[in-house]
């Protein structure tokens, strides 16, 4: 356990708040003292707020008004190299630490005592007689070594009734006694044998061990083909992590991702890890937060904040799919979970595993430089295959007026269907249509708080904001002439789909794929279980389907509008494009049977369309690095994107064109300033918003002289400014 420094009581010491404020306050320590990085409540104005023991106290405050510390709060205390990593975190980011601590807070009922439970254990006691139902009870409790379980718990592991139960503990068989709610997770065994492993893999997965070992500060790309094995691979730098005595992190882009992944750990390990993502209940999150900080969790599965847990011993990240822009934050705190994996590990001498079949142009480039190591899965595991791969082009096929699926791929799913195989239809867009337009004026439905269309969704009769989550029912008139019963979807979106395929394959069982369709995040692992299992003959997803699942008799994918991402003036438009493709196209194949991906487009002559077909990812990698050098934007310069929004637009542009003309610090370094101008959707939520647009040479200080820049800006009423550092898209 890491020593801090100790606070004798009465001394001044300075506690980071979660509350919005500009520095540090000192406070008394506590009776008995309080150690560097504790955990404390505070008196702040009539409240009690959480708070961290951050040092020293400033000393700019008279003594005799000092306040003390309420508690200190039975937890670990915060280590060091968390303190370090969240400053460094927030110095990056140009973002509040406060608001860094919330985000290493984010668990329920943390100011709370230790909760207790009844809990049972093996009494020295014997029953006065043994039935099958006793013995079963018995044994279960000596089978997992004598830990404690609450009697539902025993009784669902025996199979008995609670009333089997209740009469071992009255004749001293079980004893009872009280533990704390919050139990350590289940020892994970990394010695219990793995999968076996290809040349490749192993070879790949001593490399990650040997690193682990070391002890050191890396970053390895771990570059496979989709269905090569690379979660294999992971998963036995995950047992050497284990076996030196430190925790691991797995990094997963989306919650459906992690039913199956869970039981590959379990078969791997023995036992389930810890899980944290928006999907855990509030009391598991809880019970993952206060056994990370104690080093009783030695695996933690989790979403990107999963980074700012309170690790005992991190020895190790995965970053998985690392390239997914879901990684990236955009609202709050703006920070990139893949590049702060890289800044916590450097923070604890840990290593840190980017694992992509098609990494993103930051990860390759650092690769290329030599900044990160590199290891590369070649094939697909054991007798699987990668997917033939061909463009249907649009322009020669004959289609019905408002219909999607080609008479090629129609006849390609049939196929499929006969032989008792799955077919996956792919649209990277929720709803029913994208936009309801009125046939007599040529009006558009849009929010009625945001600059954006609304989406019809029909399962559940509404039009939707995609922007801020409003809802409105399907106007029989049109809300701009009044004309009745002339609004019209336009365009497919994932649930119009459906009705297409259901039209064309009556007796099929269709399943849809789309956030939008499923109440919980348990619900949507289930449906993904149940698809694996065989319970569907065309599954149709959105952007979610592209992301790690394993359907063991899909063999054909099909991508309906394989340019819609190839639009509008996004420097990473042809980056992504590529990479959703090539990743949605690797869910075919996965099996023993042979895959095959057919991409509906209008240009098959489309540099980054003959790229994906080609399979030449390299020369794809090098063309668009060749472009990015050149322009000099990311990831061979640097970039910050400013967002201001206001109720009324004038004063928001008045704040823009006041910080153009103002730009002092920024020439100072060279950087460029572009805009004021309205962001491609220029009104969220009520209110108005304006984007500036920094760009700079790679090296230069951006965020200290952005941090100069706009210190002078006078925020009035609700105006609000954000820092977006290494912004990920425009809008």
């Amino acid at each position: 356990m890491q020593e801090q420094a100790f606070f004798n009581e009465g001394e001044r010491v300075g506690v980071l708040t979660t509350q919005p404020l500009d520095r540090v306050l000192d406070y008394r320590a506590p009776e008995g003292g309080c150690h560097l990085g504790a955990y404390v409540e505070v008196p702040l104005g009539p409240r009690r707020v959480l708070g961290v023991i951050w040092g020293p106290g400033a000393g700019d405050f008279d003594s005799a008004k000092l306040r003390p510390v309420n508690r200190v709060l039975d937890v670990a205390p915060m280590r060091d190299e968390m303190r370090q990593f969240l400053s460094k975190s927030a110095d990056y980011t140009l973002t509040p630490l406060p608001a860094m601590l919330r985000l290493a807070t984010r668990a329920p009922g943390l100011s709370d005592p230790v909760s207790m439970r009844k809990v049972l254990r093996l009494g020295s006691g014997l029953p006065d007689r043994m039935t099958d139902a006793r013995t079963r009870v018995l044994a279960a409790v000596e089978e997992f070594g004598g830990l404690a379980f609450t009697a539902k718990e025993l009784a669902d592991l025996a199979g008995v009734t609670s009333s089997v139960v209740k009469g071992l503990v009255k004749q001293g068989a079980l004893r009872e006694e009280e533990a704390p709610r919050d139990l350590p997770y289940p020892r994970l065994d990394p010695d219990l044998p793995g999968k076996t492993l290809t040349e490749d893999q192993a070879a790949a997965a001593n490399t990650l061990g040997e690193a682990v070992a070391g002890g050191r500060y890396g970053t390895t790309l771990l570059k496979g083909v989709t269905g090569s094995g690379k979660t294999e691979v992971y998963l036995e730098a995950v047992a050497a992590t284990l076996r030196a005595g430190r925790q691991a992190l797995v990094l997963l882009p989306e919650i459906a991702l992690t039913a199956e992944f869970l039981k590959r750990v379990e078969q791997r390990f023995g036992a389930t890890p810890a899980e944290w993502h928006s999907g855990a209940t509030m009391t598991e999150r809880r019970r993952v937060w206060r056994m990370v900080g104690q080093g009783k969790a030695q695996l933690v599965i989790g979403a990107r904040s999963a980074l700012f847990l309170p690790y005992q011993n991190l020895g190790l990240i995965i970053v998985d799919e690392e390239h997914d822009t879901s990684y990236k934050q955009d609202e709050g705190v703006c920070y990139n979970a893949r590049d702060m994996a890289v800044l916590r590990a450097a923070m604890c001498s840990a290593q840190v595993v980017l694992a992509s079949a098609t990494p993103s142009l930051e990860t390759w480039a650092n690769a290329e430089a030599g900044k990160y190591k590199r290891l590369n899965l070649a094939a697909r595991f054991g007798s699987a295959v990668l997917p033939e791969m061909r463009a249907i082009d649009m322009r020669a096929e004959k289609l019905p007026a408002s219909t999607w699926i080609s008479p090629t791929l129609k006849q390609a799913m049939t196929a499929r269907i006969e032989r008792g195989e799955q077919s996956l239809l792919f649209l990277n867009r929720r709803g029913f249509a994208p936009v309801t337009i009125c046939r007599a004026c040529g009006g558009h439905v849009t929010c009625d708080h945001c600059d954006s269309r609304m989406v019809e969704h029909r399962f559940m009769k509404r039009l939707m904001c995609h922007q801020c989550g409003e809802t409105k029912p399907v106007p029989d008139a049109c809300p701009t002439c009044q004309v009745e019963g002339k609004m019209a979807p336009v365009g497919p979106g994932i649930e119009r789909l459906g009705e297409e395929t259901a039209a064309l394959f009556p007796e099929a069982r269709i399943a849809v794929l789309s956030s939008d369709l499923f109440a919980s995040a348990r619900a949507l692992k289930q449906r993904i279980e149940e698809i694996a299992a065989g319970e569907a003959d065309i599954i149709l997803g959105t952007q979610l389907v592209a992301k790690g699942h394993n359907f063991p008799l899909l063999t054909l994918v099909g991508v309906i509008d394989a340019d819609l991402g190839l639009q509008g003036s996004d420097l990473r438009a042809a980056e992504r494009t590529f990479q959703l493709m090539r990743q949605v196209a690797g869910r075919a194949g996965r099996a023993d049977k042979p895959g095959e991906a057919l991409m509906q487009t209008f240009q098959p002559e489309h540099p980054v369309i003959r790229a994906i077909l080609s399979g030449d990812e390299e020369a794809f990698w090098r063309a668009e690095a060749a472009e990015r050098q050149a322009a000099g934007v990311p990831p061979y310069g640097r970039m910050a994107g400013i967002v201001l929004s206001g109720p009324e637009l004038p004063a928001v542009m008045d704040l823009g064109m006041a910080l153009a003309r103002n730009d002092g610090p920024l020439r100072q370094i060279g950087a460029q300033v572009f805009g004021p101008a309205p962001a491609p959707i220029a009104r969220i939520r009520g209110r108005h918003r304006v984007r500036l647009l920094i760009k700079a040479s790679k090296g230069t200080p951006l965020q200290d002289a952005i941090a100069r820049w706009i210190k002078p800006a006078r925020l009035k009423g609700d105006l609000r400014l954000s820092v977006d550092i290494d912004p990920q898209n425009f809008f």
